[in-house]
């Protein structure tokens, strides 16, 4: 995948160059795809509404892991066979906390249930989402959040949109007016890992007007796109967490590479979505992190 840096003039993710012929997709083209894949990310997301409960309460981790473990197999009940149906040459990543390179050609990455921890325990941000991978570039996505009933959406140069309506980053120019956030991607971080995160969260808070640090990733980087927060940033390459609102940010005109500024694509080391003109500013005080 290839995103663009503060120094160059287009922001524009783009295939690699050299993706082999065979490698190419093959039946429906993107945008005649996207309503099967709407469908089948509502359909998941409606069967997960009817299991969630604001009065849930679990107790130890075990209780946890099962309750986790049983949403994502309800989600993907549904949303599995539909999309392979929507995509039958497509790959299927099996764990949606894998990192890295995919191999060539078409996959279909998900989250079941987008901030499963907080249906769990009874709170409403959590989503679905559904992305078409091709040649480790992100040109389809679907993020539906069913507590609200609406829809993301974005295809690879045809921008990003919010139940049809045209999505556009925020234009700030300056952070000290901005709204930024960050947070964890999975459980069991790496001790580096938390530290950069609190330092980077006391940069921020000393730089940004305000910040928020949550989770799922997703439910941050909608609100990138759609130009209510500013700037988003994570210590951590999950990709099912980044590759949908990757999509979205981008295709709502902001900017999308690692906290240094340069490209970022699946074997970065960590992410940075802003609106365009904030990105040097974000940069500025990322970067300068030991």
């Amino acid at each position: 995948m290839r995103v663009a840096n503060v120094s160059e003039c287009s922001h524009s993710i783009r295939v690699n160059p050299h993706t082999q012929e065979e490698h190419m997709p093959t039946g429906i083209g993107d945008e005649a795809l996207l309503p099967a894949v709407v469908k089948a990310v509502q359909a998941a997301g409606r069967h997960m509404k009817s299991r969630f409960s604001s009065a849930s309460r679990l107790g130890s981790r075990d209780e946890i892991v099962t309750a986790l473990q049983a949403n994502d197999a309800e989600s993907l009940g549904i949303l599995r066979g539909m999309l392979m149906e929507a995509r039958p040459g497509a790959g299927w990543v099996e764990d949606e906390l894998e990192e890295g390179e995919l191999p060539p050609g078409e996959w279909w990455s998900t989250d079941p249930v987008e901030g499963n921890i907080n249906h769990i325990h009874g709170m409403a941000d959590w989503c679905v989402t559904a992305t078409l991978v091709r040649d480790n570039t992100p040109v389809l996505t679907v993020v539906y959040l069913p507590m609200t009933d609406n829809t993301y959406t974005a295809i690879r140069g045809g921008g990003a949109y919010l139940d049809g309506m045209r999505l556009h980053a925020s234009a700030k120019t300056k952070l000290d007016a901005a709204l930024v956030g960050t947070g964890q991607a999975k459980p069991g971080e790496d001790r580096e890992t938390h530290r950069r995160i609190g330092q980077s969260v006391t940069a921020m808070l000393e730089n940004a007007l305000a910040l928020r640090v949550s989770v799922p990733a997703t439910l941050q980087l909608i609100q990138v796109a759609a130009g209510r927060m500013d700037v988003f940033w994570q210590y951590s390459q999950v990709r099912s967490g980044l590759l949908a609102g990757a999509l979205l940010v981008e295709e709502a005109g902001g900017w999308i590479t690692d906290t240094q500024g340069r490209p970022w694509s699946l074997t970065s080391g960590d992410f940075l979505a802003s609106a365009s003109r904030l990105h040097g500013a974000a940069v500025a005080v990322l970067s300068s992190l030991p």
